[in-house]
């Protein structure tokens, strides 16, 4: 009887211990990941849309995958408006309310700045996607990792190639007054610089609609080229307002800010668009990996958009990659998610993605500086140029670096 009141007693332990164990389960699964993003003005909303996409589809794929540690992902996805402010309340709600593990996206530098903190003092892997400021990876937080170019990197693609145009003396630059335009801006006119070109720089409010006294203005200065740093919808209405006033991609050369890689969007708010420049983050389409390839089609389907934008691409790897680094470090834990991270080796849409620079090999050691902490080195930054009315962003010939060029620029006068 002894014996059968114990069996009794240790089966009902057992289903205890089972029961509880099953509930903890429950409880943890589907295991959740913030996905930050812009979908209200004054933010870029279609950028934001296209991140959100993005993101969305690789919660698919991970789940078709197996999921994470057994569970589905949910990506849960939070508008950061574009503003720095919105971007902390956010982040604290991702986190103490949403019960995520580790957040990806981000397309404003300002909300990437703004949102690092909590994230860090939350001790919450954050994987930036989209956001370029140098301070961001620059003040060596443990929990904070970035797969989008450095802003400094980055500005060199824009002088560098405005450098070759032909009888160039004077450039404006048009940027947004926020942690990406100021310093972007900063940093182009300092390269600029360096190759005897003299650079004036406008700056604007965010989301800003009317640029009729600021294109007055830059008309007065009779710049040889003009490099718009502006985001988001901001930047179409700046590059046909300039048009209108004879100033615009068809009148002298013209880089457009990233917004422009929207090919659909581009033509329908500029009609007048034609022979603009625009930089693009990533490797050339034809050299795309067939996880880029699968998902341009799968993105092409749902949104009727011509192909699929960089950000978008930054934005699913991010996801992606925090995805693998919670089954490699076997748990949800911060700090095991970031010694994973920093061991990683991720096939995504963009490349392999790694970082080099971290709590095992501090950035100081190459003599590279601190922005370099967490940053992944190796994203491909190219210039295009549409030549034909209504052309696709990822059929317009790179004209930029040498190493990706595809065709010639051709320069208005």
């Amino acid at each position: 009887m002894k014996k059968t009141l114990f069996s009794v007693a240790g089966f009902a332990a057992v289903l205890a211990v089972s029961v509880s164990a099953t509930a903890v389960l429950a409880a943890e699964c589907p295991i959740k990941i913030g996905g930050l993003a812009p979908l209200s003005a004054p933010g870029a909303v279609g950028g934001g849309e296209a991140m959100r996409d993005a993101m969305l589809f690789a919660e698919r794929d991970i789940n078709a995958a197996g999921g994470v540690l057994g569970c589905d992902v949910k990506v849960v996805i939070a508008d950061t408006e574009g503003l720095p402010e919105k971007a902390s309340a956010v982040m604290e709600k991702l986190i103490t309310q949403d019960g995520v593990v580790a957040v990806g996206g981000g397309y404003h530098s300002s909300v990437g700045v703004a949102a690092k903190d909590v994230s860090n003092a939350r001790k919450i892997p954050t994987v930036f996607a989209e956001t370029w400021n140098d301070t961001i990876t620059g003040d060596k937080q443990k929990f904070i990792f970035r797969i989008a170019p450095l802003s400094s990197w980055a500005s060199a693609t824009l002088w560098k190639a405005a450098l070759r145009v032909p009888g160039i003396k004077k450039v404006a630059i048009v940027t947004e007054n926020t942690d990406y335009g100021i310093p972007a801006a900063a940093e182009t006119k300092k390269g600029l610089a360096s190759g005897g070109v003299e650079a004036e720089i406008f700056g604007v409010d965010i989301g800003m609609q009317d640029f009729s006294g600021i294109v007055e203005r830059v008309k007065a200065g009779k710049p040889d080229y003009i490099i718009v740093l502006n985001t988001g919808e901001a930047g179409y209405n700046f590059a046909q307002q300039a048009a209108d006033a004879g100033i615009g991609p068809q009148d002298i050369p013209f880089q457009a800010g990233q917004v422009a890689l929207e090919s659909k969007a581009w033509w329908e708010n500029v009609p007048d668009g034609n022979m603009a420049f625009v930089q693009r983050i990533g490797t050339p389409v034809a050299t795309w990996n067939a996880k880029a390839k699968k998902l341009n089609e799968d993105y092409k389907a749902k949104t009727g958009k011509d192909a699929i934008e960089s950000y978008a691409l930054e934005a699913y790897d991010s996801i992606s990659i925090l995805a693998q680094a919670i089954n490699e470090a076997k748990s949800t834990d911060g700090e095991k998610i970031v010694t994973a991270l920093e061991n990683i080796s991720h096939d995504g849409t963009l490349g392999r993605i790694y970082f080099p620079y971290g709590s095992k090999k501090d950035p100081s050691v190459d003599g590279k500086g601190d922005e370099w902490w967490h940053q992944w080195p190796d994203p491909a930054m190219t210039m295009i140029q549409y030549q034909k009315e209504n052309q696709n962003s990822t059929d317009a010939p790179i004209i930029w670096p040498d190493a990706y060029k595809s065709g010639d620029a051709i320069y208005v006068k």
